[in-house]
Parts: C-alpha cells; sequence; structure tokens
C-alpha cells in the first residue's frame, strides 16, 4: 500500500480566495476576455470537468426565451459516466454568462467556449489551456481540475449554514460515489483549531 501512494500523484491544489480573483484580473487582459472568464468560473463557481465546460452548449444554460436560466444542466451526453445533473447558476458565473452571450451575437445554441477556429474547445485544449494559466501565474500544484476540488471543498466548508449534506455536493459534482466527494474535500487546520477550541 505503501509503494502505491508513493506513486499516485498529488491531489489539484485547491485556491484561495485571492487566487481567484488574480486569476479573474488575468484573464481580462487575454486576447478572449469574456470567454475566459466563463472558463474559469465554469470550474470554480460550477465545478465543471474539463470535459463539461469542453462540452457545454448554449441550450443548457438558457432559458426558451433565449435568457440565461438560474441553472446550468450538464446533459449525459458531455457528463462523466452519462450522469446528467442540473447546478444552480451562482449569481457571479450567470452575469459571465450573459456578457459572452451579448458579445458573440446572443447565440441560442452550439458551444459555449470556442477554440480560435470557432468550434468546440475539446478536453485536452481546455486541460492545457490551465496549465498554461496557472504557470504563468505561478501557481504551483494547480491543474484544470484546481477549480473543481475548490469549488467543492469551498462548499463542504458552508455546508452547516445550508441545512444540506454531503449528499447535496455529492450530486452537483456529479460523483457516483460519498466517498469520491470526500477525497476532494480539503481539511483546514484552523478550522480544526476553532473546532478543538469549542470541545
Amino acid at each position: 500500500m505503501l509503494a502505491l501512494e508513493m506513486f499516485m500523484p498529488h491531489p489539484a491544489r485547491v485556491l484561495a480566495r485571492s487566487d481567484l480573483q488574480l486569476i479573474l484580473r488575468k484573464v481580462a487582459t487575454h486576447r478572449h476576455p469574456d470567454r475566459d472568464r466563463v472558463i474559469v468560473l465554469l470550474s470554480f463557481k460550477a465545478g465543471l470537468r474539463a470535459c463539461e465546460i469542453a462540452g457545454l452548449q448554449w441550450s443548457m444554460v438558457l432559458r426558451p426565451n433565449g435568457t440565461v436560466s438560474d441553472q446550468v444542466f450538464i446533459a449525459s451526453t458531455i457528463a462523466k459516466y452519462g450522469r446528467a445533473r442540473r447546478i444552480p447558476l451562482h449569481s457571479e458565473l450567470a452575469a459571465a454568462l450573459d456578457t459572452l452571450r451579448l458579445a458573440t451575437g446572443r447565440p441560442r445554441d452550439g458551444p459555449i467556449v470556442r477554440s480560435e477556429r470557432g468550434c468546440h474547445m475539446n478536453p485536452h485544449s481546455v486541460v492545457n489551456w490551465f496549465a498554461r494559466l496557472y504557470a504563468t501565474l505561478h501557481l504551483d500544484g494547480c491543474s484544470s481540475h484546481s477549480g473543481r476540488r475548490t469549488f467543492i471543498t469551498s462548499s463542504a466548508r458552508v455546508l452547516a449554514k445550508t441545512g444540506g449534506s454531503l449528499r447535496d455536493i455529492q450530486e452537483l459534482a456529479g460523483h457516483r460515489q460519498l466517498v469520491t466527494t470526500e477525497r476532494y474535500i480539503e481539511g483546514s487546520r484552523e478550522a480544526q483549531r476553532r473546532l478543538i477550541r469549542l470541545l
């Protein structure tokens, strides 16, 4: 078991709120700032995987009247293991989607995240996009999974205030098993100290 653990990759780094603000400031200087802001927020505020970001269609985030919905529908065709789910849309992500929609001619369908050639970015391209971004910002230990792991960890830390359970986070993440969700959650030494002081 010990030998196996030695060769297992480290989990993606969980980022602080200040790191996310640094990332958003950086993508605001990119060639495609509206698109790139959406990519970041789909990862950090909806917890999407690279394959889901790449495959997301406008029809999955719009109401029938063409306005941005209050939820994102992850269809089974783009979800890992074919597990469709709905995720309430964070207000910051909803605003970014609306800005991108207006900037691209109010599309009703087609890919949200387009490549330079105007078609879907593939999942590998999304993974590489995040790798370049984190390398530029010298955020070591980060990968395309950092936003997703940050989303799950942050959700777990505020869970007690919502009346929800880990099952809710599991459903938002699209995990088949609760134990998978638990592995994503990074502990907090400061929270542990506060907990011990309350005993």
